[in-house]
């Protein structure tokens, strides 16, 4: 199989470039500024588009298994490809929890028969897991993953010898959700008393609080930098947490640095003022916060202080999310599809750089993560990528909405960009419209060691 990519305008490694890419059996086999077509090739003119190496989100749930009313592995890797992700890391949190090796290995097995990206999992930790946590095998799992604040499924870890235990021996990076429950549990009870079960749905970030993240917060680092432990904090929320993660890093130094942290597209696409319009949609944990918080995340991103974009996709019904209680309804929206664009609706309102987005959402994945041969546009390495049409708005329609739940707090909204095609393993899965090849994606593999 080839495939000639012409007269590309190609984002990689902090430069735009006009370039050609030419596919041969599965990688990028040549970069240039002008290609011949060898014999057989298909050619792809993307005169006017930008070529970026596809998104790689290092956190999503896709719900299986358990939970199929709300996504599958199939369903929501779909979407992910119509949003130019080519890869995805997804969470412990399901029905069994991925808390122990037999459960990974058959979420793996799960994704080789039906995952249209390519797909690693987290082994979850729990209370009494950690004989577990230290017999995983490093290139097994993309790393161990710590609810070190309860939310959507209570795995929540609180004990303290059990947290110095993983954060000592655990093989691979661990990856925190830092959110402080007992915090959490005073604010509930606060507005119960005032609201009853009926708290407006913007107040979900006073329960859930600044106070709450930034005490976890700094429990996580702490526990890093005492036992020298790989750490990753994921979806920060607030201008106070920022302080932990300077001096800004530089990229090269990602793979050696103790500790790294996570902004996720949605804390810096909206604010608390968008839940008047949105109410429950974009109720999600952590909490989406205030306009100053947003600005100072995204300022965050520009200075390097915050590593990784990625999206928290977490899909629920749409009954689900229309509970008549907010206690009710639950936490986390569907994201995969649109994160992507979103970006580069930041890009395009002069936020973001295009090559400032691909580098948070590829080659720092791929750096943080150690993956094998993917994240960049280089010859030699996996031919994953998304072409990206700055000049063709995508309007969002219930009709070409991908999740499985069927609905997004993003319908009806014109992004500035579109998705004109996405390449997984070189073979070209999605044309901007419609798919156009079904073959599974390739469990990630990883340059790791004991």
């Amino acid at each position: 199989m080839k495939t000639l990519i012409c007269n590309a305008q190609l984002v990689n490694e902090g430069v735009i470039t006009s370039q050609d890419l030419l596919i041969e059996d599965g990688r990028i086999s040549k970069i240039a500024a002008q290609i011949t077509a060898p014999a057989g090739a298909t050619v792809v003119d993307a005169t006017g588009k930008y070529l970026l190496p596809g998104m790689i989100d290092d956190q999503v749930h896709f719900r299986e298994p358990g939970f199929p009313n709300k996504g599958t592995i199939a369903s929501e890797s779909r979407a992910a490809v119509a949003g130019g992700i080519t890869s995805f890391m997804e969470m412990p949190n399901v029905n069994p929890q991925t808390t122990n090796l037999q459960a990974l290995e058959d979420k793996y097995t799960r994704a080789s028969q039906s995952s249209l990206a390519n797909f690693a999992f987290y082994l979850g930790a729990t209370n009494n897991n950690l004989e577990e946590i230290k017999r995983l095998d490093p290139n097994q799992a993309c790393g161990v993953k710590i609810f070190m604040g309860a939310s959507t499924g209570n795995m929540l870890v609180d004990n303290q010898a059990t947290l110095e235990g993983i954060f000592a021996n655990s093989p691979v990076v661990i990856a925190t959700h830092c959110e402080d429950s007992p915090t959490i549990a005073i604010n509930e009870e606060k507005m119960r008393q005032q609201y009853g079960e009926h708290v407006p749905v913007s107040l979900h970030g006073e329960i859930r609080s600044r106070e709450a993240c930034l005490k976890s917060s700094q429990l996580a680092t702490e526990l890093a930098i005492r036992n020298k432990a790989r750490l990753h904090v994921l979806h920060l929320t607030t201008a106070d947490e920022l302080h932990l993660f300077l001096p800004a890093k530089k990229l090269a130094d990602l793979k050696g640095a103790n500790i790294t942290a996570e902004v996720c597209v949605h804390h810096l696409f909206f604010n608390d003022s968008d839940y008047e319009r949105l109410g429950s949609q974009i109720k999600c944990n952590p909490a989406i916060k205030t306009r100053a918080d947003q600005l100072a995340l995204q300022q965050a991103v520009n200075d390097d202080i915050l590593d990784i974009i990625a999206t928290d996709h977490a899909p629920h019904t749409w009954e689900e999310k229309q509970a008549d209680s907010y206690f009710k309804m639950p936490s986390g929206l569907p994201l995969v599809q649109h994160a992507l664009l979103s970006l580069l609706d930041l890009h395009a309102q002069g936020i973001f750089s295009l090559e400032k987005i691909v580098q948070k959402t590829s080659h720092a994945v791929a750096e943080r993560f150690e993956l094998k041969d993917r994240g960049y546009l280089r010859e030699g390495y996996i031919a994953d990528l998304a072409l990206v049409d700055l000049g063709s708005p995508f309007t969002v329609t219930k009709e070409n909405t991908r999740y499985h739940c069927g609905w997004t707090p993003f319908m009806g909204h014109q992004f500035a960009a579109s998705i004109a095609g996405t390449w997984v393993n070189g073979i070209h899965k999605f044309d901007g419209n419609r798919f156009i090849d079904n073959t599974v994606g390739e469990r990630l593999q990883f340059n790791r060691s004991r």
